[in-house]
């Protein structure tokens, strides 16, 4: 080991910089203490194979230990398609730190990837296969001697980052055998002595509050817990507490006042409000040759099972431990001893699965509820779930967006770009804005109204994320406007105000081709000039035959996009037919990843996420009257169903460049490569999703 490999601490090592806090040892296994969550990504089976390649040792030697507040190390949010790019530099600097602390020897890293079949063919004797086991024991051992209190960051590491041997392959994920044989994992199955369960009753309508309750209502088997417009109940059978809250909810009599904007009307309504604005580009512009508008409406994460927590208080109620599938644990602890008035360290949480997550969902707000019951009942825990008509109604939305975008056209190039976003904002997690952030403090005795959602700076988040394309568009002007007001309660979902701007930015790009009389894909590839970016859309169009003849009322449309102008890159072309209703056949999907840590991971993220904005993109709005949700099941939101969802080619660019997120690439570009491919079926254009047979027969209506 020499010094040739000295490194730059990576930022979560900077933050986090105590070996205990990463590394542990039990039962003969490194133990790999992480500060990002499992939400159905597969993230810790890609995390674990990070982590054996850095340390050294074969997969079967380290074990990954999910984040807690007590104990790993605070690595912020789980989001953003950030996980990977995060995790690999500082779980390689720990694994170098490691290695060269522990004083690995040569024979550990190289043999240690091959499985014992290439370990007996390419070594002579079973004698080699023994030696190389008690090498990686003694290893071992000595990591687990290594002092805990090591500052990280108080040394130099010369230890190189040695060879990848499972990063790069599909090692089986951890946490599916479990779920596909039904054993008890999620946070729901969690049966700790003395458990009790316990619902929430929320109000009406978005903004009604409290008038009265019978004094003396009581139901067996119960305890009614109430603050304010906060109620809930406890009890040890589920059965009793389902009536029961039924019961308070026919007794219970609300205020209620018309709050919320004309749902026929959103694009107006977002374009007069009030809202700050935020320039990205400011150029001079020239008068453009079109000029096009598009929008999307509210979405629900609509996650198939609901939002639960798990909470118990000390006997004394001085503290509480919270169980919850939060993205964000570090950040929800502060939040919640801010809402209390509590001591930091009378908070703490772990997390434990449960249905995934696409963002910011109720998840936060479920783990307040549960702490709220648990209160009441101090030395008990606590299991709170909410029903599906809460997720729907009460979980955050994506803010509904409009967008207008103009372009000047000179001999076939675009010579001038302007583009205004309009939108509500992306970010009300716990503590955005000095604010808890949990639903219930809205609802509780003296409790405040929740503030609006607010845009981190920049055009990486947000309203803005993917509103300046990466094309050669000439001189720019890109400005956001986010409005200020929260009739509806929004926050971060997959992708942020990617996915629309993705899908106006592309939808208006197949536009301009069509006035220059050229091929989408000849014409993107004319205003592009980053290597990677034309690999991916030159794949895609070979991959999905683009040019080829199709059958009547059958179209193909290309949409791209370098996530964030800063992550993956993707492109996608979508074949649908369009008759009586809009069937999406197939999606090609060719990303750029850079280094793949788990290529079937990847894939699964891919084609996941296009699935996912396929439902978006043909079938998916919240509906709302004046006063409330009124999509709160499964009959009035519905989502894509297994028969019509397409088939989906994922093929990925091999790449040593550094690794980029996988799940928030294919949002943008399916939305556009629908669109687009609706458009070259019909003849018509759709700007106002969802392109369901309504929105068709409203753009045919316009064409004539």
């Amino acid at each position: 080991m020499t010094a040739t490999h000295q490194r730059t601490v990576p930022a979560h090592v900077e933050a986090n910089p105590r070996l205990g806090t990463w590394i542990s040892v039990a039962d003969g296994t490194v133990e790999v203490h992480v500060g990002k969550v499992e939400l159905g990504q597969g993230i810790l089976t890609a995390l674990h194979q990070i982590a054996a390649d850095a340390l050294g040792l074969p997969p079967e030697r380290v074990r990954i230990r999910t984040a807690r507040t007590d104990s790993g190390p605070d690595q912020g949010l789980t989001a953003g398609s950030m996980s990977v790019q995060e995790s690999t530099p500082a779980l390689r600097y720990v694994g170098a730190a490691v290695r060269q602390l522990a004083e690995e020897p040569p024979a550990v890293s190289s043999p240690s990837r091959r499985s014992q079949s290439d370990l007996l063919r390419n070594q002579r004797s079973q004698s080699s296969l023994l030696n190389h086991r008690e090498a990686v024991t003694a290893y071992v051992e000595r990591v687990a001697t290594l002092d805990p209190d090591t500052n990280l960051t108080g040394f130099t590491i010369h230890a190189g980052p040695g060879p990848d041997f499972v990063v790069g392959t599909d090692l089986p994920r951890l946490d599916l055998p479990d779920k596909v044989l039904g054993r008890p994992r999620f946070l729901a199955d969690l049966r700790p002595e003395g458990l009790l369960h316990g619902r929430v009753l929320r109000p009406p309508s978005v903004a009604a509050s409290l008038r009265s309750l019978p004094e003396t209502w009581t139901a067996p088997g119960v305890e009614l817990v109430g603050d304010g417009s906060f109620l809930g109940v406890v009890g040890e059978r589920e059965d009793d507490v389902d009536r029961a809250l039924a019961a308070v909810a026919a007794a219970a009599v609300w205020e209620e006042h018309e709050t919320l904007p004309d749902e026929d009307d959103l694009t107006g309504w977002l374009r007069s409000a009030a809202s700050t604005r935020t320039e990205v580009v400011s150029d001079d512009v020239p008068p453009p040759t079109r000029t096009a508008s598009y929008s999307k409406p509210y979405l629900f994460h609509a996650s198939i099972a609901p939002s639960c927590a798990l909470a118990e208080w000390t006997a004394d109620g001085s503290a509480v431990h919270v169980w919850t599938h939060s993205q964000g644990i570090h950040r929800l602890r502060l939040a919640v001893a801010d809402a209390l008035g509590l001591e930091v360290e009378a908070v703490s949480l772990e997390h434990a699965e449960n249905a995934g997550c696409y963002g910011h969902n109720g998840a936060d707000d479920a783990a307040f509820d549960a702490v709220l019951l648990a209160r009441a009942v101090p030395g008990r825990p606590v299991l709170l779930r909410w029903s599906r008509s809460d997720e729907l109604g009460w979980g955050p939305l994506s803010p509904a967006m409009a967008s207008t975008v103009s372009a000047r056209l000179v001999d076939g190039r675009i010579d001038g770009w302007s583009y205004d976003v309009w939108s509500q904002g992306h970010a009300s997690r716990p503590g955005y804005a000095g604010h808890p952030g949990l639903l219930a403090t809205a609802h509780v005795s003296g409790g405040t109204p929740l503030p609006p959602a607010i845009d981190p700076p920049g055009p990486a988040f947000g309203s803005l994320r993917n509103a300046v394309p990466l094309y050669d568009v000439g001189s720019r002007a890109i400005t956001g406007h986010v409005v200020t007001e929260a009739p509806l309660r929004t926050s971060a979902m997959r992708s942020l105000g990617a996915f629309h701007n993705v899908f106006a930015v592309e939808s208006f790009l197949d536009e301009l081709a069509a006035d220059a009389g050229l091929d989408p894909v000849g014409f993107r590839l004319a205003h592009l000039t980053d290597p990677r970016a034309r690999a991916v859309i030159e794949r895609a169009a070979a991959e999905s035959g683009w040019g080829t003849t199709l059958p009547e009322s059958v179209g193909r449309g290309i949409g791209f996009a370098r996530y964030k102008g800063l992550g993956a890159y993707c492109a996608i072309v979508a074949e649908v037919e369009v008759g009586t209703e809009l069937r999406v056949r197939r999606l090609v999907v060719v990303a750029d990843l850079g280094l793949v840590i788990n290529p079937d991971g990847a894939r699964n993220q891919l084609s996941g996420g296009a699935v996912q904005a396929t439902s978006w993109t043909t079938v998916e709005r919240v509906r709302f009257d004046r006063r409330r949700i009124t999509s709160n099941d499964w009959e009035s939101y519905p989502i894509l169903r297994f028969p019509a969802a397409p088939r989906v080619d994922v093929h990925l660019v091999d790449s040593d460049q550094p690794p980029l997120g996988a799940g928030e690439g294919a949002q943008g570009p399916t939305a556009a490569a629908i669109a687009n491919a609706v458009h070259a079926a019909l003849g018509v254009r759709v700007r106002d999703l969802p392109i369901d047979s309504e929105a068709i027969v409203s753009a045919i209506e316009k064409e004539e």
